[in-house]
């Protein structure tokens, strides 16, 4: 069992950045994929971005390359995703995820962005 805490939302105008932490339970963290998602309301949750166990390996929405990053450390138990020229469509709850095998079955509690404009 994996717990997931996001943490590091807030408001912040347009141009703006943050940076989210996901810190996980558990001694198979460093063995997980790990995603981050955001749901935006009125509509479905939608992916942002992925890394994979090493870090070695990131994948990017086409709505947030360029100005977001992910990364991982496994020392901490801790993936982040650092937010840059954020805009008013990046406002949504943004949840972080862990993929044992090839699904993503453990969810934080969500952490809420909003991007005034």
């Amino acid at each position: 069992q994996v717990q997931l805490v996001e943490s590091g939302g807030g408001l912040v105008q347009a141009g703006g950045s943050l940076r989210l932490s996901c810190a996980a339970s558990g001694r198979t963290f460093s063995s997980y994929a790990m995603g981050w998602f955001r749901q935006a309301p009125g509509k479905e949750r939608e992916f942002v971005a992925a890394i994979s166990w090493s870090g070695g390996s990131t994948y990017y929405a086409d709505s947030v390359k360029g100005r977001f990053t992910i990364s991982r450390d496994n020392a901490k138990n801790t993936v982040y995703l650092q937010m840059n020229n954020l805009k008013p469509e990046d406002t949504a709850v943004y949840y972080c995820a862990a993929a044992p095998n090839k699904g993503y079955d453990y969810w934080g509690q969500g952490t809420q962005v909003t991007v005034s404009s």
